[in-house]
């Protein structure tokens, strides 16, 4: 095991800082040591990380960074590291980019060649799989739905096909709506509703999606909310083709997905277009301009 005193806080480099999800009791040795000593502490929301670092006697730099500056804050940042600085990011509980807007931050430091380290804490996502008394051999990590109508019900309805526990996120002001498409999309699977992880009001209910559907139909819901839901059969798809269903996905999530299975990145552009019916290059080129959007 390596000394904390050989593994001292680096000048530009990136920090993923994982802060308690609800006990502040969950955070790590290391992540106050990397907290205290780095130049700058990039935030989802300043006042919840000054709160933290309050209780934790650290008085940092703070900035924001969060879902509508991150496209010019984070050109801010990638240049305080390039200037030698260091930067911890942290979201207002959790891990870092994940389901976060931080997942932007560190592409921009991987292009930029800047160095970027985990310091590992809790997760609401490994805390409720974990949890919920499910299979969890494998699962499939979906985070927000989509909110329009139609992409949400394209999404759920190639959710329905995922051999693997399902792990989703949600608002306690969506709950009772999600629950319900839930049950309509997937059909009574086994579930788990996971609320306020590790806080006082920890409340995990294992149960299955029609009963899931009318959890709060007399009751108000509160806190954040992780659901986990039993896996399909792989069959769900049947009455619409995998090109079809690849298709619903995004020109970036259809490429991957040919990644994933070991393709080129040019190879699985090629394999892309020709399920959306069009030539690699305008793929490439479609690809291209959505990323200069962004």
């Amino acid at each position: 095991m390596r000394n904390e005193e050989k593994n001292p806080v680096l000048g530009g480099t990136l920090y993923l800082v994982g802060t308690p999800i609800g006990n502040l009791a969950d955070i790590s040795d290391r992540a106050r040591k990397v907290l205290s000593e780095v130049d700058i502490i990039a935030a989802e929301d300043t006042r919840v990380a000054g709160k933290l670092l309050s209780c934790l006697g650290i008085h940092g730099e703070l900035i924001s960074y969060y879902e509508h500056n991150r496209a010019e804050r984070g050109e801010e940042i990638v240049g305080l590291l390039l200037s030698g600085k260091s930067c911890a990011l942290v979201t207002d509980a959790g891990m870092p980019a994940v389901s976060d807007p931080g997942q932007d931050l560190v592409k921009l430091c991987a292009e930029a060649s800047i160095p970027v380290t985990a310091v590992p804490g809790p997760c609401a996502a490994i805390t409720a799989v974990a949890l919920s008394g499910l299979d969890v051999d494998k699962f499939f990590f979906e985070g927000f739905l989509p909110r329009q109508n139609k992409e949400k019900r394209e999404r759920l309805e190639l959710l329905s096909a995922i051999p693997a526990t399902l792990i989703l996120y949600e608002a306690p002001h969506r709950i009772k709506a999600t629950l319900k498409e839930l049950y309509a999309a997937l059909g009574n699977r086994k579930c788990a509703v996971c609320r306020e992880l590790t806080k006082l009001n920890e409340e995990i209910i294992r149960t299955e999606l029609a009963r899931a559907a009318e959890l709060y139909d007399n009751a108000e819901p509160r806190g954040e909310y992780v659901i986990v839901i039993e896996g399909g059969d792989g069959k769900a798809l049947s009455a619409v083709s995998e090109k079809e269903a690849l298709s619903s996905l995004t020109p970036e999530e259809h490429v991957a997905h040919y990644e994933n299975m070991g393709k080129k990145r040019m190879d699985a552009i090629k394999a892309a277009a020709a399920d959306r019916g069009m030539t690699k290059s305008e793929l490439y080129a479609i690809l291209n301009e959505r990323k200069n959007n962004d």
